[in-house]
């Protein structure tokens, strides 16, 4: 009977070899060593996958196995881990070769004259090189909006729309549409979204002024941009071109110093306009209007044009300047003026959106403001514009507050559980974890230990979320959401919070976010949720818009939404340790 049983065993086990399906992965031997300075080691083999740790240059570990441009190593005790080929050497026989000079390294060129590299993934992060059109650099890492890449300054951040890849297989968008986009847009005044670009196109949705859009062609006066997921069109005659285009801001007179070698004097404000003269470092011109960072200047006589203001210095007001003319614009309804320069201060009024105040001073990240009645309050500078000759609030280093806090980011719902569906079909879990990856590539550039409770499509109960930031040790526990509500009209972000020692997070995190992505403020709550409620941790649930109004679906998707939700989270997360 034993011998019986142990001959079908091993049939079994011959059939089941021959017959199950074998890794798509090829097997391997041998050795690898880091050779770059820093190595991201993923759990999957592409850039997508979540981070497992970072090696460091002349680190050595053993394959596993190879897939594509990707090698599997073994990691300390029974973890495992993926690495591009192109950043280490390889060691197999005896025989050495050295991926990261091969083809298939990812390359790409930078696309425009001196285009800034960062410290991180974000225009908050501090210069660390400039790159000049036409250079060529390797790409280490990316995100839908930002690239890391080597240089020969070292490594860095740049906007993606600046760089043309040349290894299109693993620098591409993680979203591949069938059209790249060819810009953005700012929508001027209510707008319908039509099916074709007709009038006697079928009217699918409406664009509330103010909404970014990204836009992918133009003909005939008539716009082709994403809704929900589809294409659809909008009529040319109500959309701005431009990025983040912001209102104009009259300068009364402010001397600008050219502190570029060379500048690019364009026909508009925006890089992709034509060039009609050039100015040089020193070079002193009046501005006479700014927009979304861009001065125009009269630079040569009766010629005016616009140049990158990044590129300027600012000559200082005067006091007196400074008494007379600075003033702060409130960006939402109900914004609180202060007592002190502090949250926890009290409120000694609330003020709507457009309403201005002179400023007396500037306390950190507070402006000192005159009130109607003549007395002195504080409003935090990042819910507020400043006109005139108004002085900016100093925005120290995000870095320096972030390194090596703990943060565990809670992409909310996945799997079976989809959340909320938008009315043009967005699944809630494909955006939160979207925004996610990219509030997760900030903290990273910024030194922060950073987790997230899932990092691809996959089902985890509201238990195991909490469980996270208790065996992390977390400093903050972040929860991301997208709202939904029957009546289709209601739009905005809400910030919440359970336990009162969560309170002073939610306020950070809320306002700096409300302020980055302009959408309605529907401020900070009380909210009886579980990830919140049973969290021990400092924790905060944030719900950034409602898929359920078509209008905002269309923002909260769009590649500018989300880079501006992750840079107020980062920014809110930064200003809260700050204060701690």
């Amino acid at each position: 009977m034993i011998k019986r049983f142990i001959r079908l065993l091993v049939c079994f086990t011959v059939i089941f070899g021959v017959f199950l399906p074998q890794d798509i992965g090829v097997a391997a031997n041998g050795t690898v060593t880091i050779a770059e300075d820093t190595v991201n080691v993923r759990n999957g083999p592409g850039l997508s996958y979540q981070l497992v740790k970072q090696a460091k240059r002349g680190e050595k570990f053993t394959i596993i196995k190879e897939q594509g441009d990707w090698i599997q190593i073994q990691l300390s005790g029974a973890k495992t881990g993926w690495v591009a080929n192109w950043v280490v050497s390889k060691t197999s026989n005896g025989t050495t070769t050295t991926s990261s000079s091969n083809s298939n390294k990812s390359t790409a060129e930078a696309n425009t004259n001196q285009l800034r590299v960062r410290s991180g993934p974000g225009t908050s992060f501090r210069i660390i090189g400039y790159l000049d059109k036409g250079q060529a650099v390797s790409v280490i890492d990316d995100n839908e909006n930002w690239v890391k890449i080597s240089a020969s300054f070292g490594e860095g951040w740049v906007a993606r729309e600046y760089l043309d890849f040349n290894n299109k297989s693993s620098s591409t968008s993680k979203e591949e549409n069938i059209n790249a986009s060819i810009g953005t847009g700012f929508v001027t005044d209510t707008l319908n979204v039509r099916n074709e670009p007709s009038t006697t196109g079928k009217v699918i949705g409406k664009l509330t002024k103010g909404t970014t859009i990204t836009i992918y062609s133009k003909g005939n006066n008539w716009i082709e941009v994403k809704y929900g997921n589809q294409r659809a069109w909008v009529s040319a005659d109500y959309v701005q071109f431009g990025t983040e285009i912001q209102p104009t801001n009259p300068t009364n007179g402010t001397i600008g110093t050219v502190t570029a070698s060379s500048l690019s004097v364009r026909s508009n404000f925006s890089l992709n306009s034509d060039i009609i003269g050039s100015i040089t470092q020193g070079q002193k011109f009046t501005i006479l209007e700014e927009r979304n960072n861009w001065f125009k200047i009269e630079f040569k006589t009766g010629k005016i044009g616009w140049a990158a203001g990044w590129y300027f210095s600012k000559d200082k007001p005067n006091t007196t300047q400074l008494a007379k003319d600075s003033k702060v614009t409130i960006l939402h309804n109900g914004t609180n003026i202060r007592k002190d320069p502090t949250v926890q201060s009290n409120v000694l009024l609330r003020a709507n959106e457009g309403e201005s105040f002179p400023i007396s001073s500037v306390e950190n990240d507070w402006y000192e403001i005159t009130l109607p009645n003549g007395t002195n309050g504080y409003i935090a500078g990042w819910l507020v514009t400043t006109n005139g000759t108004g002085p900016g609030i100093d925005k120290q280093g995000a870095e320096a507050y972030l390194s090596s806090k703990t943060i565990v980011i809670d992409p909310g719902h996945g799997g079976i559980d989809t959340g909320a569906t938008g009315a043009g079909g967005t699944l809630e879990k494909e955006l939160t974890l979207r925004t996610a990856k990219l509030l997760s590539d900030k903290l990273k550039a910024a030194g922060a230990n950073v987790f997230l409770t899932r990092s691809n499509d996959s089902f985890l109960p509201l238990p195991s979320r909490v469980r996270m930031a208790s065996v992390h040790q977390s400093d903050a526990f972040i929860s991301l959401h997208y709202d939904s509500n029957l009546d289709r009209s209601v739009r905005g972000t809400t910030g919440y919070y359970y336990h009162d020692y969560q309170k002073k997070l939610t306020e950070y995190v809320y306002n700096s976010t409300n302020a980055q992505t302009r959408l309605k403020s529907r401020g900070v709550r009380s909210g009886d949720y579980h990830v919140i409620r049973e969290n021990t941790r400092q924790a905060v649930l944030m719900e950034l818009g409602y898929l359920s109004n078509s209008a905002e679906e269309m923002t909260l998707t769009s590649g500018q939404f989300q880079e501006n939700a992750a840079t107020g989270l980062y920014n809110g997360l930064a200003r809260y340790f700050k204060e701690q």
